[in-house]
């Protein structure tokens, strides 16, 4: 087919061609522009007269465009659209955490893993698991290392291994040639309060008028149950007959029941019921997910230091208190803080061995003083004679 006459315009690089709109056979001009960029001679079409409402001035304008690189080219463009389309089939990282988020939409600690997935998206969210290497995680972790806390890093990469894993177990993906090592954070802390501090907080618990906040705090002190449990927990999931409480998947991982002592069972017993399944139920009868403003107010009042957790603190008090008072070993505390191991419930062994120190020293007072009571005696009757 013979080339059609090219028609030049008053605009450098613009000139276009005679064509027909379909069956009418009615005249219509088809605009091209010609131009450089990166030393490239890039000549292509810019629209129709009417299909396009094309002009030559505005297709000067595209042509200026394009060459300033604002536009992509024809080519490009559909180069990116093919690349989209691509990628949709794909199951990257990003694709990966909308579905793993969609069935997580009920779990606490979801608002935590979005803000988390922010520094993963930002450098691995467009990548497909089967193409990272040790070197994409090795430096996901030193960037975020030098501005996150060492606790943090590792729960962005727990939540990276979280979604990879997923996809791998749901089928939709391969997952990485190598092991997401975790880095180890030497800052596990035991937060502990004083027997003055404890009164003060029990005093500020009973006068706050926010049931919900002050019954989750002392629960949390009386049982010793994370917050995510606490929030977790339904009226079915307490036998007051048999005197338990059963946890639902826990941290730890299967299903756990700790007692349900006589203060716990007084806490909820008194606790107001309402219409949904949940103990502390959240918004419109659902699972809780936050009570940060109302427990740390409960905090401020008592006058507890800033870094006190309201919950999670109250959980290592009840530990702390059980580990000192000597009279319950670490294998029984750690299956009352359902730890998984019991390199967990180690933290507090030194308050149980300071017990048994005190406990060692009064023996010897004790065996010294009958002694020395001995030997009194003796000289008495010495002198008797």
């Amino acid at each position: 087919m013979p080339a059609k006459k090219r028609f030049k315009t008053k605009y450098a690089g613009v000139y276009y061609i005679e064509s027909s709109i379909g069956q009418t056979g009615k005249p219509e001009r088809i605009y091209y522009v010609v131009y450089r960029r990166s030393g490239k001679l890039i000549e292509e079409k810019a629209g129709r007269q009417y299909q396009d409402d094309m002009t030559p001035a505005r297709a000067a304008a595209l042509r200026l465009q394009r060459m300033e690189g604002k536009q992509l080219s024809n080519k490009e463009r559909r180069e990116a659209e093919r690349a989209a389309k691509q990628s949709k089939k794909k199951w990257t990282i990003d694709r990966l955490w909308e579905k793993y988020r969609a069935q997580r939409d009920d779990y606490p600690t979801l608002r935590t893993d979005r803000s988390n997935y922010r520094h993963i998206k930002n450098q691995l969210g467009t990548r497909e698991p089967k193409d990272l290497i040790q070197l994409d995680v090795d430096r996901l972790r030193i960037r975020l290392s030098k501005k996150l806390k060492p606790q943090t890093v590792k729960h962005v990469l727990q939540l990276l291994k979280r979604i990879i894993n997923f996809g791998v177990n749901k089928g939709l993906c391969q997952g990485p040639g190598f092991k997401i090592e975790m880095p180890r954070v030497h800052n596990l802390t035991t937060e502990d309060l004083t027997t003055e501090q404890l009164q003060s907080l029990l005093k500020a618990i009973n006068k706050d008028k926010d049931i919900e906040a002050a019954n989750l705090m002392r629960m949390a002190l009386f049982t010793g149950m994370r917050r995510g449990e606490l929030f977790k927990l339904k009226w079915d999931d307490v036998d007051f007959e048999r005197g338990f409480i059963h946890i639902r998947d826990p941290k730890g991982g299967a299903d756990q029941r700790i007692p349900l002592n006589d203060a716990a069972r007084e806490v909820l017993e008194n606790h107001p019921r309402s219409e949904s399944p949940f103990v502390f139920p959240g918004r419109w009868g659902g699972q809780r997910t936050e009570i940060r403003t109302s427990v740390n107010r409960i905090r401020k009042r008592a006058g507890l230091p800033e870094g006190f957790r309201p919950l999670h603190g109250l959980r290592h008090v009840y530990a702390s208190i059980l580990a000192s008072s000597g009279k319950v070993d670490m294998y029984t505390l750690q299956k009352l803080l359902t730890h998984k191991s019991p390199q967990m419930t180690q933290r507090y062994a030194h308050l149980r061995d300071e017990t048994l120190r005190r406990a060692a020293d009064l023996a010897g007072e004790l065996i010294q003083e009958a002694v020395n009571s001995k030997s009194e005696e003796h000289a008495i009757k010495l002198e008797d004679r």
